[in-house]
């Protein structure tokens, strides 16, 4: 039988995908590498840090939810969310692309005291923190802005609102929580993509003004 003709040198499989379909700018181009940064999402129990993770990643969370179990009824207070069944015991985990050239990545950190030694390391490298608040218990996240406050680390107040309850101004917050005016307060929803990319956005925002080099 004759031989086959073989393909044309130089010519690609019309078949074979583009490496490059679907690439963004920045990751053709070597000279534009993104800028990575780390922000931690902290809170009192129940107050909405999953929720916010998974509602702004790109890619599918990493999530360490169990579920609640009664050993647990003694010391988690489940009155402002009757709801719920299951309760990150390790960490959260989410990654967003902003405007190109920045990449955050979300590390959400557990409520329950007694998963706050892992604080340490998730906050380890982050250029700043958001404090998730009910308003109908302001008093759970105390622990998260004392930390913060000891370490230094730049944050922000979110108030994530929960549906039938009532509303606040920034400034009603501010003034309950004791903190100071350089400290931004946004009401948001943790349920809303373009809410939490607000509040992303809010807290690079503060933390450049903080610490700008």
């Amino acid at each position: 039988m004759p031989a086959q003709p073989g393909p044309v040198t130089g010519e690609s499989d019309p078949e074979e995908p583009d490496p490059e379909d679907g690439a963004q700018d920045w990751q053709l181009d070597h000279s534009r590498a993104p800028i990575a940064t780390k922000i931690v999402v902290a809170g009192g129990f129940g107050v909405g840090k999953t929720t916010f993770v998974r509602a702004v990643s790109e890619i599918t969370p990493l999530q360490t939810e169990a579920l609640m179990t009664r050993a647990s009824e003694e010391t988690d207070d489940l009155t402002a969310t009757p709801d719920k069944l299951t309760t990150t015991v390790a960490m959260d985990f989410g990654r967003i692309t902003l405007d190109n050239d920045l990449v955050l990545y979300v590390f959400g950190t557990p409520g329950q005291q007694r998963f706050w030694f892992m604080w340490d390391d998730l906050v380890r490298g982050a250029i700043g923190a958001i404090v998730l608040a009910d308003t109908r218990r302001l008093t759970d996240c105390f622990p998260a802005l004392d930390y913060f406050e000891s370490c230094g680390l730049p944050y922000v107040v979110a108030v994530n609102h929960f549906e039938g309850t009532e509303r606040f101004e920034p400034e009603d917050v501010r003034e309950a929580l004791t903190i100071t005016p350089e400290v931004p307060v946004v009401i948001m929803d943790a349920r809303k993509r373009y809410s939490v990319v607000e509040t992303l956005l809010a807290m690079v925002e503060h933390a450049l003004s903080a610490t700008p080099e």
